[in-house]
């Protein structure tokens, strides 16, 4: 049965995570709030992508629903702790990761930003930057695992 302490613990031990009040309750935050632990402990509120979210409602639905107003449309899914295991609890957290790293991505200015002012679009590189570093580290990786032997990946 998960608790309210077991989700500050492993929310805090997310890279970049911090906790700051909400109006009653508990937010957990890269940027943008990802997660709310109410004031009594019992429930909290994720963000999830809509795909996630009716996935995890299909897959314990004694444990997710979804908000139900507007905020549910958007994503955000009620979640009873005592319906949920440590591991149920630690992959809600982790498949918000996605949604982290992006914000993550935005905070180190690796995309693409719109101008407010019109004109040029994005960001200018910085000298040595290298705007597909990450694709290739993918892709190095991919052949690596094909030379190695395996034929799957």
């Amino acid at each position: 049965m998960a608790t309210a302490d077991m989700l500050r613990r492993l929310a805090l031990s997310l890279e970049g995570t911090t906790e700051a009040p909400h109006f009653d309750r508990a937010a957990f935050k890269v940027k943008r709030i990802y997660v709310t632990l109410a004031a009594d402990g019992l429930t909290a509120n994720f963000k999830f992508a809509p795909d996630e979210q009716q996935f995890k409602c299909m897959m314990l639905p004694d444990a997710f629903f979804p908000v139900p107003n507007a905020w549910g449309r958007q994503g955000w899914t009620t979640a009873i702790l005592s319906g949920m295991e440590e591991a149920d609890l630690r992959d809600a957290l982790e498949r918000h990761g996605g949604m982290r790293c992006r914000i993550r991505e935005r905070a180190s200015g690796l995309d693409k930003k719109k101008s407010r002012r019109g004109g040029r679009q994005g960001r200018r590189r910085v000298r040595g930057e290298k705007p597909c570093l990450r694709k290739r580290e993918l892709i190095l990786k991919i052949d690596a695992y094909a030379a190695s032997g395996n034929e799957r990946i």
